[in-house]
């Protein structure tokens, strides 16, 4: 799917946006021409979407999301890489980006959609609780990374691009969540994280970390 200045999935907002406008000119309403105006230029902001310029190292590991780093940790994950992981969370406040890339280049092995809770992305716990969608994807060079969308308080969308089978280029669009959530980006225990809580990254071009060998 080609992606332009906004992505795709912000266009009916404003065309809602759009109608008001109209609307309020029709019936000489112009609080409700204003409230358009303002609605759309809130949904094209938050739905942006910059083109990006990776690392030139081949080993390095992108940024699945735009946001916070809240929280690094070693973790047992059992259900699609069935060992040890590290474990980066990304938080994404409402003026963040929002459209998720792939940390790595290769082939989407399983997509898995999970319902669950909106509680606050930030929270540890929301991992188990909230609602999500895991990716997880075949790296070209071996090995595997997984890529889990989770929801937020305010995020009730989880909006996937790919499919499985699909083969993506480092720092290409694979989804996006619609206002404020999380991304956990899951990645084997040998590879090296070069990031720190609090840092603030950006989806496609922020090294997360690097994997032990080309």
């Amino acid at each position: 799917m080609r992606r332009g200045l906004i992505a795709a999935p912000g266009y009916p907002f404003l065309l809602g946006g759009a109608l008001l406008i109209f609307l309020g000119w029709a019936l000489s309403w112009p609080w409700l021409s204003l409230a358009g105006l303002l609605g759309a230029g809130f949904f094209a902001y938050f739905f942006r979407d910059p083109q990006r310029l990776g690392p030139s190292d081949p080993a390095a590991i992108v940024s699945p999301a735009d946001g916070k780093v809240v929280f690094l940790d070693e973790i047992q994950e059992d259900r699609f890489l069935h060992g040890p992981a590290k474990r980066l969370a990304i938080f994404m406040n409402v003026f963040d980006v929002h459209v998720n890339r792939a940390p790595v280049a290769g082939t989407v092995a399983d997509i898995r959609h999970q319902p669950g809770k909106f509680k606050a992305a930030f929270l540890k716990e929301a991992d188990r609780l909230n609602e999500q969608q895991a990716t997880l994807l075949d790296r070209d060079k071996g090995g595997q990374v997984l890529v889990v969308q989770i929801a937020g308080l305010l995020a009730r969308r989880i909006i996937g691009f790919v499919k499985p089978g699909q083969k993506l280029a480092r720092g290409e669009r694979l989804g996006m969540i619609c206002f404020g959530s999380r991304v956990d980006l899951y990645l084997p225990p040998e590879s090296e994280i070069l990031v720190k809580v609090g840092d603030r990254l950006k989806a496609g071009s922020s090294t997360v970390g690097r994997w032990a060998s080309v």
